[in-house]
């Protein structure tokens, strides 16, 4: 139970992804925030407007996917790290997913590491294609990792 173990399960997920249809039209944000807390720096890092909390500051966050443009912007402003971008026409055979990172040492592009699933169990290895600084102020990096497409709902952290 997500209140117990911190992991969502399959019906909290139903509830913040995103129709295939809107998977065929490019990168997409992912918001697994599931708790009711004050907190809303994705709304203001959202320059398009695409996430709102429609009943105040302690509202779960709510994606408008059709003004979503998967800019990932908010990903590094999440202190939960509850955020992820998600493009399944990155490849034919291959998704790219966004994550957010906080460790040492940072993963370098190019670089093969083990993707994670909500639980931390091991799904594979993966190619990282792009880092990214959260900024000079912001310690979350978000690093892009290409998975199989069988895999970019699965794939949440991980291990370098």
């Amino acid at each position: 139970m997500l209140i117990n173990d911190g992991i969502p399960r399959a019906e909290d997920l139903m509830k913040v992804t995103p129709s295939d249809e809107r998977f065929s039209k490019g990168p997409v944000v992912i918001v697994e925030c599931f708790q009711e807390i004050p907190c809303d720096p994705c709304v203001k890092s959202c320059k398009r407007g695409a996430i709102t909390m429609p009943n105040g500051i302690n509202d779960i966050p709510v994606v408008d996917f059709d003004l979503c443009n998967g800019c990932s912007l908010c990903i590094s402003m999440c202190p939960g790290l509850a955020i992820f971008v998600v493009d399944k026409t990155w490849s034919e055979d291959r998704a790219r997913v966004l994550i957010p990172y906080e460790y040492l040492p940072i993963p370098d592009k190019g670089q093969m590491v083990k993707g994670l699933d909500r639980a931390g169990k091991e799904l594979g290895s993966f190619e990282v294609i792009r880092v990214t600084s959260g900024g000079k102020k912001n310690k979350t990096w978000t690093i892009s990792l290409a998975v199989p497409q069988a895999l970019a709902m699965d794939v949440r952290g991980l291990l370098v």
